[in-house]
């Protein structure tokens, strides 16, 4: 901790030096302070049908949260900083035992720790931003991911024009990346590198920057290479493509594009139809080879989408598929690898990630509404999501699906304070008949519920 506390205090110093004088004083007395104050509770009730196994509940609580500092633009110059922390509280005394303790709140070995997930330097000059250093990507392949006490970040460098009417230009290259918590929640393999984390080690990758594709796939790369394009001119009309060239990995190209507009019997009903593809296909050195095979990937997902909003209330369903391995397929041959914390499908659950795996074939039905009309601003959210799953994808033998909840209140009487409840249901996440140990063969299941109180300033 105090080696952080030094750190922070030679960053704020280099950055005084940085500017002349006379604006320093400007910058910092006309920047702004923000952050959060997070609590997070969590519990899971396991059912583990190997007989090797056995059920179990595992359970964890953390406090924590970040703080935000970032300076005034001067002449389109502006710098930030923020550190973020979690700390467990109530915790079973053997930390390290991941059926008695849940992983996803803290850092290695289930302890807490604080990490300075931003500091970057921000120019602006006409209708161009240039962003440089560590900060949150939030992007359809790379993104912070924040749904448990701290999220991913990047070291990046991140450009953006938005000359052109109703169009944003957008190129970034990151070149490290820092998992957050909730990428614990994986062992490694198949299931963690599509469902948004390492290939090869996520207990023990967070708090600290890694190379990208070290982080990914255990190897040193040259980083991401990121472009994108979006347009909005037409009236509720979004369309977005990104490429995503992992060096020495692959390179995956998402595209997509939403529509909603009004019903001609009713002007109360609002209907949106979406749909996006994800292409994929291996580059350079092939690093990928290291978790098997030969490296080679070439993949395909695509999903659609349709709804409809009344008022407060929406409606929707979705589908998805990923193209299928054969039986000599590596099981990233045909599926999408996304490691750096992201999960864009339509059709993901709020735990089951089995979206991206080889020949997986979703479906998605999902329901909310908001009860501000009636004087409490509370949104509740249902769905269920189901996953026909194919022969050779790597993880699981059965098909599984998911129901779940949430439930968002925003507090009245205190402002800025919310507080969140969450469950969900998974049957037959993961299914295992063919192993010759006969011990090992079962499926795996559970019920889980979330609490989070976040108090923002």
């Amino acid at each position: 901790m105090k080696k952080k506390i030094v750190l922070s205090l030679v960053s704020i110093s280099a950055l005084t030096t940085l500017s002349a004088a006379d604006n320093v004083a400007d910058m910092f007395s006309d920047g702004k302070v923000s952050g959060q104050i997070r609590e997070y509770s969590i519990s899971r009730s396991v059912s583990d049908t190997r007989s090797a196994k056995s059920d179990y509940i595992r359970r964890a609580n953390a406090i924590g949260g970040h703080l935000k500092f970032e300076t005034a633009d001067y002449n389109g110059v502006s710098m930030g900083t923020a550190f973020y922390t979690t700390s467990g509280f109530g915790l079973d005394d053997n930390k390290t035992d991941y059926t008695e303790v849940d992983p996803t709140l803290l850092g290695s070995d289930n302890e807490g720790y604080a990490i300075m997930g931003e500091a970057y330097l921000n120019l602006k000059y006409g209708k161009t931003s240039f962003k440089a250093g560590r900060q949150k990507l939030n992007t359809p392949l790379a993104g912070a991911d924040d749904v448990r006490m701290t999220p991913n970040f990047f070291e990046a460098y991140l450009l953006v024009n938005t000359d052109i009417k109703d169009t944003t230009l957008i190129l970034a290259h990151a070149t490290k990346f820092a998992q957050g918590t909730f990428g614990r929640a994986y062992g490694g393999g198949i299931l963690a590198a599509t469902g948004g984390y390492s290939a090869v080690d996520t207990k023990d990758q967070v708090n600290h920057f890694v190379n990208m594709g070290k982080y990914a796939v255990g190897k040193d790369t040259d980083g991401v290479s990121i472009a994108a394009v979006t347009y909005k001119g037409i009236e509720n009309f979004k369309l977005q493509v990104w490429d995503y060239y992992a060096h020495d990995i692959l390179n995956a190209v998402y595209a997509d594009v939403s529509y909603s507009w009004t019903c001609l019997l009713t002007d109360k009903v609002k209907p949106f139809a979406a749909a996006q593809v994800i292409k994929e296909n291996d580059v350079g050195d092939r690093y990928l080879s290291g978790l098997g095979g030969d490296g080679k990937i070439d993949s395909l997902y695509y999903g659609l989408k349709f709804g409809f909003k009344v008022e407060n209330f929406t409606a929707s369903v979705a589908y998805s598929k990923t193209t299928e391995n054969d039986a000599t397929d590596a099981s990233y041959a045909n599926a999408i690898i996304s490691p750096w914390g992201a999960m864009p499908a339509y059709t993901q659950g709020m735990v089951t990630r089995h979206v991206f795996l080889a020949g997986t074939e979703a479906n998605k039905v999902a329901v909310s509404y908001n009860f501000k009309n009636f004087g409490a601003d509370i949104k509740t959210v249902a769905y269920y999501a189901s996953y026909a799953m194919a022969d050779y994808n790597g993880y699981t033998e059965g098909d599984t699906d998911e129901t779940g909840f949430d439930i968002i209140y925003n507090n009245a009487i205190v402002k800025n304070l919310q507080l969140r409840f969450r469950g969900n249901f998974s049957n037959d996440f993961y299914v295992k008949n063919s192993d010759s140990n006969t011990a090992l063969n079962g499926n795996v299941g559970w019920d889980e519920y979330r609490f989070i109180a976040n108090y923002s300033f």
